[in-house]
């Protein structure tokens, strides 16, 4: 079974998200909004599908990282998180909360045992192109989402 194929994203808390995306913005050319920034590439197996992996702040006192006390998660793109999560439970490995299944992918978290949260996500690539393009159209994809 194929387990990660990519990353999907970094996200790291921040004491200012603000000045730290101008930061980057400035000095490494990471134009940033609200809800971060996405790297498009395109599959090697199948160069017409695209992907993107995202980057994006979080305030310093964001939940999402929890239970982790690191400053940073990353996000693994995986091939069947269903059965990914099986294998991990039979391998010792358990899963933090419950699996998210949202129209643009599955979510779901795990520990490390160095205790970073990651992220494996099992995306669904048409929609979440989708949103991108509705985010760079200026149109909110998500005015719900709550990063704190």
């Amino acid at each position: 079974m194929k387990r990660v194929t990519g990353i999907g994203g970094v996200f790291f808390k921040s004491d200012d998200p603000k000045k730290q995306q101008d930061w980057y913005r400035d000095h490494l050319g990471i134009d940033a909004g609200e809800y971060g920034t996405s790297f498009k590439w395109r599959h090697h197996d199948d160069p017409e599908k695209e992907g993107a992996t995202a980057w994006t702040t979080f305030p310093s006192d964001t939940k999402y990282l929890e239970p982790s006390d690191r400053s940073f998660m990353i996000n693994y793109r995986v091939h069947d998180l269903v059965g990914l999560l099986q294998a991990l439970a039979k391998e010792g490995v358990q899963q933090v909360g419950e699996m998210l299944d949202e129209d643009y992918g599955r979510f779901a978290w795990i520990m490390d045992p160095e205790g970073n949260k990651i992220e494996l996500w099992e995306p669904v690539d048409k929609v979440y192109a989708k949103m991108l393009e509705e985010e760079e159209s200026g149109h909110d994809p998500d005015p719900e989402s709550d990063k704190g």
